[in-house]
């Protein structure tokens, strides 16, 4: 037998670690298989807040897990970590965009972070990717499209899936907000899925509401039709580059219109509309003033408190929300009464309506 016949083709994962082989011309196998890696512990909530109040990003990736995962004990844990870090959170800078899909919401996030990085801020991205409602899966893969500003030492981005939830955003965004204020950084971006109307909820947990426009694509008039521009802040017509320049700024235009039909009460911000490439960099810098603007603004007439205080009770409405469906489910979800209405509604026998008293009423909620 030659001697090159016998390669060692199984390496052992740990270094230094004895086994022994049996020569097969061509290959070494070990006798036995290595250990099989173990799951992490997860932490305790006193000292996953402490190492996320010291900018440990590997317990602020771990703390947002704990927060996003639906096990009954990591949901005990996770309240428990939230309250320790509210108290210190609130002081970051919060900004939600969204835009219809194409509108370049990755590639400006990844042009407009680098830009206040190297300004010297921290910058922590929760970037939110639809969930298909028929495998529950998401690709989660606007990091890869964010790969300059996932270089940065000052920057932190966290994709999570949307879980099916409506609004665009996934289903623990406003407590991953609180843990990356916690973290200490100094503007917190979130981006939604962007399908469409829907996409309002995220209007509930940021500051500053910037929707992302494309035009020559027809998403002039939808954009105005679907009212997402009342809610906005500040618009933006991205890829304002090349031979769309003219169109950019047609849309730019056009849009400045719209906005003068809506009444803004004297004091409060009016919505600007602006044009910038994300590819070129062109207009990054002076949407970022108008962000800046609209804040400084925003805390003069005392506006951002207000919106702080309506975030909050938002939050508190959807926890209401969410856990009379947890208590439901729990009390009549999976017994035979609700397989029952359930096949009387779809069969049309039962109206939906009248279905859904008698199940309320059976798991005692009164209607």
């Amino acid at each position: 037998m030659n001697p090159q016949d016998c390669r060692p083709d199984w390496v052992p994962s740990d270094a230094g670690q004895e086994f022994t082989t049996h020569v097969v011309p061509g290959q070494v196998m070990p006798a036995s298989l290595p250990t099989p890696l173990r799951r992490r512990p997860v932490d305790k909530p006193e000292t996953l807040a402490a190492a996320i109040r010291a900018g440990d990003r590997g317990a602020l990736a771990r703390g947002i897990t704990l927060i996003e995962s639906h096990a009954a004990a990591h949901r005990v844990l996770a309240d428990e970590l939230l309250r320790i870090l509210t108290p210190v959170a609130g002081g970051a800078m919060r900004v939600g965009i969204t835009g219809a899909p194409g509108a370049g919401k990755s590639t400006f996030i990844d042009a407009l972070g680098v830009r206040l990085c190297e300004a010297g801020l921290r910058v922590a991205v929760l970037s939110v990717d639809p969930s298909s409602p028929i495998t529950h899966g998401s690709i989660l893969g606007d990091k890869t499209r964010m790969e300059k500003l996932s270089r940065c030492a000052s920057a932190f981005i966290r994709p999570s899936p949307s879980e099916c939830e409506l609004g665009g955003v996934a289903r623990r965004t406003r407590e991953s907000i609180v843990l990356c204020e916690a973290a200490g950084f100094d503007v917190v971006i979130v981006e939604t899925v962007g399908v469409g109307q829907s996409e309002v909820l995220v209007r509930g947990m940021v500051d500053c509401f910037m929707v992302l426009m494309i035009a020559g694509a027809g998403d002039e008039l939808q954009g105005i039709k679907k009212g997402i521009i009342e809610l906005a802040d500040i618009l933006v017509v991205n890829k304002a580059d090349g031979d769309n320049l003219t169109r950019a700024e047609a849309a730019r235009m056009e849009f400045g219109r719209a906005l003068h039909y809506l009444a803004v009460p004297d004091g409060q911000w009016q919505p600007q509309v602006l044009t910038c490439s994300a590819m070129t960099g062109a207009g990054i810098a002076e949407t970022w003033s108008t962000v800046e603007a609209f804040f400084n603004q925003a805390r003069a007439y005392g506006d951002f408190k207000a919106r702080r205080r309506e975030q909050a009770q938002a939050w508190l409405e959807s926890l209401i929300t969410e856990g009379l469906r947890e208590a439901y489910q729990q009390k009549i979800g999976h017994l035979p009464l609700h397989a029952e209405i359930d096949a009387k509604v779809r069969s049309g026998e039962l109206p939906a309506p009248e279905g859904a008293r008698r199940l309320l009423n059976a798991a005692g909620f009164s209607t």
